[in-house]
């Protein structure tokens, strides 16, 4: 798309298809000297982050690369001249541009001067600061429902949270419709295009993965069949809790010499690329003691990543109801990071030893949380509402707020509050 210029000098871009952390990085620059937009990618980072720069260095520009990688080794101050915002594409490229960056900051004493955007994590032991205090380290994620128009907005989590009435509503999307959103993922590229367009470009984004971003995230030279394996496995265990040593036992058929440590390499190199994100356990203050499960729950960064490398089809998953019940579940938890971030919260899950359990609970800075379950249909509904309210019923209320609300996300197409109070959502009602 055509660059222009704004009234305020900003570079922006023709057509910009407004994100839900647009405002989010505004108020971080306003209080931090710089930056950090992490994310997959092709998730919209770099067009997201020149709506608010003035300067740009392109660290993959192939003319320059080599001169730029020279000139951080010898003066990385040299490459951060030019407008504030300046936006340094793929920081990771030149980690020492890290530290430069956090000098400069402490130099000029002000807000707002870089942003840093980068499509891998980069080791800790590569730069001398964390940059506390000075760097704002920000997560972006493909598209939600709600920025690619697919949910109508009419139920917001924020209205929930403040305790505000919600009305009733309906939602137009169908079980086909979800399996189709699924399938495409939420990449902004894909906006606009058919089906088949957007399942092409998933699976070149897969194919790169394995080919090689995991073997140049870290220098490792890693098998692409092993790597493809591995990811089949863990889209086999989407929204559970499998163990490392389960998913091992799942690909030693075709690989029977990986061992665990070579396990741990592929997915920490996964990890890296922001390919799989998982949800951390949530530790609520109990009114008795009961053991609480440690396990993260197995996600990718978007549930495309999964029905790719699980060779689905609409067709497959509308005939394979568990199937496309663990990967609802994960187009669920993929808006959830999305809202919960936009609220100033994060997203966790709950199960203890006696099988209680939340796909997701979102808890907010200032202690506000809320649990959700998710169901693909209303079968389950009843059993999901009991659920939610017997962990409201274990929490310790005198040592932690109650629950804001409690919700049961679906794919049906009405929402509504059911007499015990627990809502009940389509996905596609959803906003934060």
């Amino acid at each position: 798309m055509r660059a222009i210029m704004s009234a305020k000098g900003a570079l922006l871009l023709k057509e910009y298809q407004p994100r839900l952390i647009d405002p989010i990085i505004e108020k971080e620059l306003e209080a931090f000297g710089a930056i950090l937009l992490n994310g997959p990618k092709w998730c919209g980072k770099t067009t997201t982050a020149k709506q608010k720069a003035k300067s740009i260095l392109y660290m993959q520009d192939p003319d320059q690369q080599d001169a730029f990688l020279q000139l951080a080794d010898a003066q990385p101050s040299a490459l951060l001249q030019g407008d504030h915002p300046r936006l340094i594409d793929e920081w990771q490229m030149a980690p020492q541009l890290w530290d430069a960056i956090r000098h400069d900051v402490d130099q000029k004493g002000e807000e707002g001067l870089y942003i840093l955007t980068g499509s891998t994590s980069v080791d800790e032991d590569k730069i001398q600061h964390s940059g506390a205090g000075r760097i704002s380290r920000l997560k972006m994620y493909t598209l939600s429902l709600f920025e690619t128009h697919h949910s109508n907005g009419r139920i917001s989590l924020g209205s929930l949270f403040d305790q505000k009435a919600v009305d009733p509503a309906q939602c137009d999307l169908k079980l086909k419709d979800y399996a189709a959103l699924i399938i495409r993922g939420g990449w902004p590229n894909s906006l606009g295009k058919s089906d088949e367009v957007a399942r092409r470009q998933v699976a070149g984004y897969c194919d790169t993965i394995i080919r090689s971003d995991i073997s140049t995230v870290d220098g490792v030279s890693r098998n692409e069949e092993r790597a493809r394996t591995i990811l089949a496995s863990y889209a086999r265990h989407l929204s559970t809790q499998a163990t490392d040593s389960t998913i091992l036992k799942d690909i030693a058929p075709n690989h029977i010499s990986t061992h665990i440590n070579t396990l741990a390499s592929y997915l920490n190199a996964l990890r890296r690329l922001f390919v799989i994100d998982e949800v951390l356990p949530w530790s609520p203050k109990l009114r008795s003691k009961t053991t609480i499960r440690r396990s993260n729950t197995r996600h990718f960064t978007d549930p495309a990543i999964a029905a790719y490398f699980l060779g689905a089809s609409v067709h497959d998953l509308m005939y394979d109801f568990n199937t496309f019940g663990l990967l609802f579940e994960s187009l669920v938890i993929r808006d959830l990071r999305i809202y919960a971030q936009s609220l100033g919260g994060r997203i966790y899950h709950y199960r203890d030893k006696t099988g209680l359990e939340a796909d997701a609970v979102i808890k907010l800075s200032d202690g506000r949380w809320a649990a959700i379950e998710v169901k693909l249909s209303s079968r389950m509904i009843d059993d999901a509402a009991e659920n939610l309210l017997a962990l409201a019923e274990k929490v310790d209320v005198e040592s932690m707020k109650s629950p804001s609300f409690l919700m049961i996300l679906t794919a049906t197409p009405y929402a509504y509050c059911r007499e015990d109070g627990v809502y009940v959502v389509p996905l596609g009602c959803l906003r934060p």
